[in-house]
């Protein structure tokens, strides 16, 4: 009987693939020849299985009842050859796709950020790079970077950046101009602005090529053409620039508020003291042996064995456009000079530099005697370049520590020191002398809770500064706003409860009803605000005065109008100068055929753009949702389908 049951049990159809239908057949139909396809049947125990169109319950059965023979139907995993693309690889993806545009977009926000070449597109490495990262991308020309990829995205900058400067409650511009290697001329403008919540930002507005002379006539149209495009008012418009005398006689024609860089000032005092006899003479000696070393390979390599303890720092040569390169050179010089003794007298660099020997103790006195004189420069010099915080503050106590140090008279110096602080303090002297410029400066000053006491005045300056500023600051609230009543002024309290008709605002109420109610004048609520606000503790010079008027504004709201109006100035142009080395990044030798519009755009992205860093949190939520496909995908296919269309959506909206 067992046997017959057995012949009855049919093999699975042909069509049948999988190696676990070795196992299992099919009953026939009573009575006929078809199989009868609802159940399986077992061939090792004889069970009776519903089938349903699949194996999985068949390799379950396997599992648990026949578990030494279930490795042997294992599903084949098809090895599938690794240089082999999928259906999903070979799509390429449409030009206009959400996927293609934001690669597009990104690589132009690299090659205007990281300051690349156009024909980075077309570079053999970077192809490879994408097609490994996306198959189905490709790549446009260079053509379509330069005229339509990066266009877009600096109109994109442009308008956030005019919007910023739009909410400004005032904005001050440097500017500078500077040459190429394709020795075209260009002027750069940049702007600087206090925002909403109390921070300084500076932006690059603008590079125009200048192909007429740099005439002051030529500068203010220059200027005038920046502050139309941009909408900038040209009455309260602050201009910061070098001592040229083109840029001063350009910013009186265009009747500009003009601040003179105080780093240019420095160095033009510095350079001063550098040109006196003995010291150029000094600096000639150090700046051969500093050559020295930097020309021969020998020298240099036993300079580093010979540093022994001290700090491996290269030596360092003078610019002649760089005071603060003659003061480096010289304190790189006295930091090194043991090293420096012991290499010159080994016998390998004597053979190679016969002649060159370091210098005697007088030379080294002289030279510690100027590198301390110049030091209060150099310090100065390093403050007025923040950017992060105001700096036009910083100018007249600056300017007036200076010229106390530099005063003659000091017990103790030697005649090279008389000599180096005489011609400093006979430049600095005839600098920032114009009523204006002093107006401009110690209204600064008194509006930064650091300086606010203005204690390098005497009483007399003072008392003529705090008239001058009562002064100013009346007449800008009267041409803002009319006279209020003082209450419309405080911070909002507590609603005022309705008056009650009593005997005693029937006998006087017609006296009593509207004493305070009383308006003050713009000059006296400026007087009241001014006085509580000098009573206060002066800040400490190192903290950022930016952070204590966001915690202040509502304590003084009409001063903390007005030193946004001022504060936002820079002390210096070293915003527009520092746009120069990033300029040699971009116009290099290699691409000294760049258009001048081409610079303007590419110097306006790399400083304005602005790129989020949250790279590793959209990577981590990517990987989440791929992960959560890839526990589904033995799902049925419409179900998976359905999950990888919401994962594609969730994507495209990180």
């Amino acid at each position: 009987m067992e046997n017959a049951v057995e012949k009855n049990i049919q093999p699975a159809p042909s069509s049948f693939k999988a190696d676990v239908w070795a196992h299992f057949g099919f009953y026939n139909i009573d009575g006929k020849k078809e199989i009868d396809k609802t159940h399986v049947i077992c061939k090792l125990c004889k069970a009776k299985i519903k089938y349903f169109g699949n194996t999985t319950n068949l390799r379950t059965h396997m599992a648990r009842h026949h578990p030494e023979d279930a490795n042997e139907v294992q599903p084949k995993v098809r090895n599938i050859p690794g240089d082999q693309r999928t259906l999903h690889q070979c799509c390429k993806l449409p030009t206009n796709s959400e996927r293609a545009k934001k690669i597009t977009q990104s690589i132009a926000c690299f090659i205007s950020k990281d300051l690349r070449p156009y024909s980075v597109v077309e570079n053999e490495g970077f192809r490879y790079m994408l097609k490994t990262v996306e198959p189905r991308y490709a790549i446009p020309s260079r053509q379509l970077f330069a005229e339509k990829a990066i266009p877009l995205l600096y109109e994109e900058t442009k308008k956030k950046v005019a919007e910023a400067l739009k909410k400004a409650t005032r904005v001050a511009l440097t500017c500078d101009a500077w040459t190429s290697r394709a020795v075209q001329s260009y002027v750069t403008f940049t702007a600087h602005y206090i925002t909403d919540n109390w921070e300084l930002e500076s932006r690059v507005l603008q590079t125009t090529a200048i192909n007429e002379s740099h005439t002051a006539a030529h500068i203010k149209e220059n200027i005038q053409s920046v502050a139309q495009e941009w909408q900038l008012t040209t009455t309260d418009l602050v201009i910061v620039t070098d001592n040229a005398a083109n840029m001063l006689a350009a910013a009186q024609l265009g009747n500009f508020q003009h601040v003179k860089c105080f780093a240019h000032t420095i160095n033009l005092a510095a350079q001063r003291a550098l040109k006196l006899p003995s010291v150029s003479r000094l600096l000639g000696k150090i700046r051969r042996i500093t050559g020295f070393f930097h020309r021969s390979a020998t020298a240099n390599h036993v300079l580093k064995q010979k540093l022994l303890e001290l700090a491996p720092h290269k030596l360092t040569t003078d610019v002649a456009t760089r005071w603060n390169s003659a003061f480096d050179m010289i304190d790189r010089f006295l930091e090194q000079q043991p090293a420096i003794c012991a290499a010159l007298l080994s016998a390998e660099v004597r053979k190679c530099g016969a002649g060159i020997c370091t210098l005697d103790e007088t030379d080294v006195a002289n030279a510690e005697e100027v590198a301390a004189a110049l030091k209060p420069l150099k310090e100065a010099t390093n403050i007025m370049s923040e950017e992060a915080t105001p700096t036009v503050s910083v100018i007249a106590p600056l300017h007036a520590q200076l010229l106390h140090e530099t005063k003659a008279g000091f017990c103790g110096e030697t005649a090279l020191v008389r000599e180096i602080k005489q011609a400093i303090h006979e430049d600095l002297a005839k600098r920032y002398t114009s009523v204006t410029d002093k107006n401009m400066l110690h209204i600064s000053s008194s509006l930064d809770p650091r300086f606010k006491t203005l204690p390098f005045l005497s009483q007399d300056e003072q008392r003529l500064v705090d008239c001058v500023f009562v002064f100013f600051y009346g007449a800008l609230m009267q041409n803002e706003e009319p006279d209020i009543p003082n209450e419309v002024l405080d911070d909002e309290g507590p609603p005022v409860p309705e008056k009650r008709n009593t005997s005693l605002l029937n006998l006087l109420g017609k006296t009593f009803t509207n004493v305070r109610d009383v308006p003050k004048s713009a000059g006296t609520r400026a007087e009241e605000e001014m006085k509580k606000y000098l009573e206060t503790p002066s800040l400490s010079l190192s903290e950022d005065p930016l952070t204590w008027w966001r915690s202040q504004e509502t304590v003084f709201p009409l001063l903390a109008k007005l030193a946004k109006c001022y504060l936002c100035i820079p002390g210096t142009s070293v915003a527009a100068e520092r746009v120069f080395s990033t300029a040699g990044d971009i116009v290099t030798a290699q691409r000294s055929m760049l258009t001048p519009e081409h610079v303007d755009q590419l110097l306006f992205l790399q400083k304005n753009m602005y790129i989020p860093a949250d790279g590793k949190k959209k990577m981590f939520t990517i990987n989440y949702y791929f992960g959560c496909y890839t526990c589904y995908s033995t799902l049925q296919p419409n179900v998976a389908a359905f999950l990888f269309i919401l994962i594609m959506a969730l994507y495209n909206q990180l």
